[in-house]
């Protein structure tokens, strides 16, 4: 979700740090322009980690919404795919509104973007709250550490705001939003057997095969999972990947009963699919949350991204996702659409 991207969230296919989503990727074509002036004091990385960044980024925007002056120029990076870059272009449309001068960059290499997060390369990006801290967690203190990130949001979110500290990051407002592992039924399933939950299903005694990647045999998100905090009973698991159009086809037409789906999809009702509610929190709490380099955060980068926490849901990422993903729109145009709905700019 080669190397994986810093920003997305801890599933069956991915656990912090190898956090590698099999969601659909779409490659957004840019416009080059000429790079913001960069804030003097700044610190710096390393010439050849520099050299490096240079090439992982791509410019995508550089604006000034205040018509003056502007506080300064900062840099804002998403992780390269679809769900990053819709957070990172709303991070970059606050920011203007709130001043500043943005510089919109892609880095698709978890190793660049945390050594440039902490050097002030870039100044702000969205993640993850269970998966980064979890991550964090394996280049502090190494990676058989145990894990600090739970479904409890606020004890991963403790967690990870140490670690971020000494770290020189700082940890703003999570949203609301959250982007999970899920499991869909056929609503028709679902209906037959009275299925909400996934207690539910684990009561029923059904026995199901379940489509999801090969790893969800192993997986503590996953089969295990399921099985242990559930009762589930899985005979097999039909190897169709995570959140992919044959995983929720092969649900539709019961080759498999349950799949392995995300809680931002908003295409599981096309496939006339439920998702049975995670009512005993197996999933972690990987809520989105801006993470800002220490050094080039004010109140007012501050106040800016934290205005977005308490509007953003689950359900408003999975139809963002949908508008880019599936009906070809901008990201940008779909991140300055929510926030202008929702009364987050200036008019």
């Amino acid at each position: 979700m080669g190397s994986a991207n810093v920003s997305e969230p801890t599933s069956v296919a991915a656990e912090a740090g190898q956090a590698v989503r099999r969601r659909t990727r779409r490659t957004r074509r840019t416009r080059r322009i000429r790079p913001c002036p960069r804030r003097a004091g700044r610190r710096r990385v390393g010439a050849a980690a520099a050299a490096m960044l240079a090439l992982a980024l791509t410019t995508a925007a550089c604006g000034d919404g205040s018509g003056g002056a502007s506080l300064g120029s900062l840099t804002v990076a998403d992780a390269g795919f679809t769900e990053s870059k819709i957070l990172a272009d709303m991070y970059g449309e606050l920011l203007t509104n709130a001043g500043y001068k943005v510089e919109r960059t892609s880095v698709q290499s978890t190793e660049i973007a945390q050594s440039s997060l902490e050097s002030g390369q870039i100044d702000a990006m969205p993640q993850y709250v269970a998966t980064y801290a979890d991550l964090l967690n394996s280049q502090v203190n190494g990676s058989g550490a145990a894990s600090v990130s739970s479904s409890d949001l606020n004890a991963s979110l403790a967690g990870l705001r140490r670690l971020a500290k000494g770290l020189g990051l700082s940890v703003l407002e999570p949203a609301d939003a959250v982007d999970q592992n899920a499991f869909a039924v056929s609503r028709s399933f679902a209906a037959e057997h009275h299925l909400t939950t996934l207690t539910d299903l684990g009561a029923s005694g059904l026995t199901v095969k379940l489509a999801a990647g090969a790893e969800c045999a192993t997986r503590p998100f996953c089969q295990p999972g399921l099985e242990k905090t559930y009762g589930i009973e899985i005979s097999e698991i039909v190897e169709t990947g995570v959140a992919t159009a044959q995983t929720k086809a092969a649900v539709r037409d019961n080759t498999a009963q349950l799949g392995l789906v995300l809680t931002t999809d908003a295409t599981v009702n096309d496939y006339n699919l439920v998702v049975l509610t995670d009512d005993k929190k197996l999933q972690n709490a990987d809520n989105l949350v801006p993470i800002v380099n220490t050094d080039s955060l004010a109140p007012e980068i501050t106040s800016a991204l934290n205005a977005l926490a308490p509007v953003l849901t689950t359900a408003d990422l999975a139809e963002l996702n949908k508008r880019v993903d599936a009906e070809r729109e901008k990201s940008e145009e779909v991140a300055h659409d929510f926030l202008a709905e929702k009364g987050l700019l200036d008019s």
